[in-house]
């Protein structure tokens, strides 16, 4: 793993911190669903992410104008891949499961679906939104993209 993958999950921590609160405050305090809520919590860390991972993380200097809109995209499919994926990973997994309440499960396919986010995100945000040629060009040599 290149250096960008580990500031990359320092920023992660931050913007998990962020995202999950606001996801679980959402979620129990408010009484949201999982979707409204996860959707929520995740722009909100998305804000905090962009900021962080365009001038700490990829050190880009791609303009504002172009790296939102891909940025946005890849949140987006980000979202919708790993969310989906986790729900369905719970689902299927414990659904025989009478020991675990529903609201146990919906908190951890929100755990796994983060795992997955942050993972899908980082490869979208690398190859994507804060590319550097030749920086991608080693990270499918090294990764084995």
């Amino acid at each position: 793993m290149n250096r960008t993958f580990f500031r990359f999950i320092a920023v992660g921590v931050l913007n998990t911190i962020v995202g999950l609160s606001a996801i679980y405050l959402l979620l129990h305090l408010l009484g949201l669903s999982y979707w409204w809520s996860t959707f929520l919590g995740n722009t909100i860390g998305a804000c905090v992410s962009y900021l962080l991972n365009r001038k700490f993380t990829f050190k880009s200097q791609s303009s504002v104008s172009k790296s939102v809109p891909l940025f946005i995209i890849v949140i987006l499919a980000s979202y919708f891949i790993a969310y989906n994926l986790g729900a369905k990973i719970i689902d299927f997994s414990l659904s025989n499961t009478d020991f675990i309440s529903d609201k146990m499960k919906t908190d951890l396919a929100v755990l796994i679906s983060t795992g997955l986010y942050t993972i899908v995100n980082y490869f979208g945000q690398k190859l994507f939104v804060f590319h550097n040629k030749r920086e991608n060009e080693n990270l499918v040599d090294e990764e084995g993209i």
